[in-house]
């Protein structure tokens, strides 16, 4: 049965379920405080919004997603298979993100795609059907799953301040790689997502309390600013 963490305080139970479980996390929690529950809106336009603030700054992201709501009520699967591709653009969109969204439009209006439906599934196989869309890398569909759907067991192995704050809480000589992140998160199943909250959390409280922590480095999914994916990981550009 997936986990889902709808409300604040189905994260917060989740957080002391995992310190009940692994006490390495108690001076985690100790340190970053309780994170807060970051919720958007699920479906086409949850997804759309991600990928439209892909590789812009926040400010950027903002100005497009405002003059899309306003050109479109609602900016829905069924706006986007209708719109015209020279309208998308002058509206602020990408060639590739235009693809994106349009590929998207045409798999739900086939009922080929549900993305709803991925709240159920296990996360493993969500994060799969998510990456084989065109121009969805992992961390987008992690993102989704967590924000988006509230996917309790959502594991975002690629987001460096996610490796980060795990390298310095819990004392590892090096930042883990991607593949190493999948074994060190096997003791939080079935939370990993309240795990990634956390996290997130510490990095921030860390990155500010030891100010040595490169700008380059990922703020995380809380913040979405100044980012990048790359269809790997998320990463903070200065």
């Amino acid at each position: 049965m997936t986990i889902h963490l709808e409300t604040q305080s189905d994260l917060e139970e989740a957080v002391h379920a995992l310190i009940k479980r692994d006490p390495r996390l108690k001076p985690v929690l100790e340190i970053a405080g309780m994170p807060a529950l970051r919720r958007r809106e699920p479906g086409f336009t949850g997804l759309a919004h991600i990928v439209c603030g892909q590789q812009l700054s926040t400010a950027s992201a903002a100005a497009i997603w405002g003059r899309l709501s306003a050109a479109f009520d609602p900016f829905d699967h069924e706006a986007v298979s209708r719109a015209r591709t020279d309208r998308l653009g002058r509206l602020g969109l990408s060639a590739a993100k235009i693809k994106t969204l349009k590929h998207l439009a045409r798999e739900i209006n086939a009922q080929r795609l549900n993305l709803d439906v991925l709240a159920e599934e296990d996360a493993e196989a969500a994060h799969h059907t998510l990456i084989a869309l065109p121009g969805i890398g992992p961390w987008t569909a992690d993102v989704y799953l967590l924000f988006c759907l509230g996917h309790g067991d959502a594991w975002p192995a690629g987001d460096i301040a996610v490796q980060e704050g795990i390298k310095v809480g819990l004392g590892l000589q090096a930042r883990p790689t991607e593949k190493q992140m999948a074994p060190l998160a096997e003791p939080w199943r079935p939370l990993r997502g309240a795990a990634a909250h956390l996290w997130w959390s510490y990095y921030r409280v860390i990155k500010k309390r030891e100010g040595v922590i490169s700008n380059q480095l990922a703020i995380g999914a809380g913040a979405f600013g100044h980012e990048v994916d790359d269809g790997a990981h998320r990463r903070q550009l200065d």
